[in-house]
């Protein structure tokens, strides 16, 4: 829950200076990337967060890689802040609360929907379009196949979740079963 905390502490601050910016899409970018890099890079990861090393040396690394990125001025700045206060492990989470913020910004919300076959482009439409009644906010999509569902769909959008899967109203009807005895 710390984590959450100063995630939301730092995006705040972010979506502020962004806003006055008009940058808030750049930024949910390059913070979004720069997490990515972290999870695929688990030596840089590591490099930026453990105290082991000096606070110097991750400084310079993610100076190094703020340059190599070519990312604005603001967002270099506050990269290199997240490293030198030791939050490198948070960024993450601070990208994830920067995106829920821009959202809410813009009346978007981001959308998930896992099937057990892949959706023809006609029912994401569909799902879209219902989510989108649903949630008041326009729905940004996404779709995973995973068969161990084995019918039906669950689609996520924020708190937001809708189980029709045949998985889970199996479970339930073994549920329902077993109580009755």
């Amino acid at each position: 829950m710390k984590n959450a905390l100063l995630a939301k502490r730092y995006a705040k601050a972010l979506f502020a200076v962004g806003k006055d910016e008009n940058a808030l899409d750049e930024y949910a970018t390059t913070l979004s990337e720069f997490a990515t890099l972290l999870v695929d890079n688990p030596e840089l990861d590591d490099a930026l967060s453990n105290p082991i090393y000096p606070a110097d040396a991750r400084e310079a690394i993610m100076a190094e890689v703020v340059k190599a990125a070519g990312v604005s001025t603001i967002m270099g700045n506050f990269l290199n802040l997240i490293v030198q206060k030791r939050r490198a492990d948070v960024l993450g989470d601070i990208a994830e609360m920067f995106q829920i913020l821009v959202d809410e910004e813009n009346n978007t919300a981001q959308g998930n929907v896992v099937s057990a076959a892949e959706l023809s482009a006609d029912m994401q439409a569909k799902v879209q379009e219902t989510l989108e009644k649903i949630t008041g906010k326009q729905v940004t999509l996404t779709t995973q196949v995973d068969e161990s569902i084995i019918g039906g769909m669950i689609a996520k959008v924020g708190d937001l979740v809708l189980d029709g899967s045949i998985k889970t109203q199996l479970e339930q009807l073994k549920e329902s079963i077993k109580g009755s005895e």
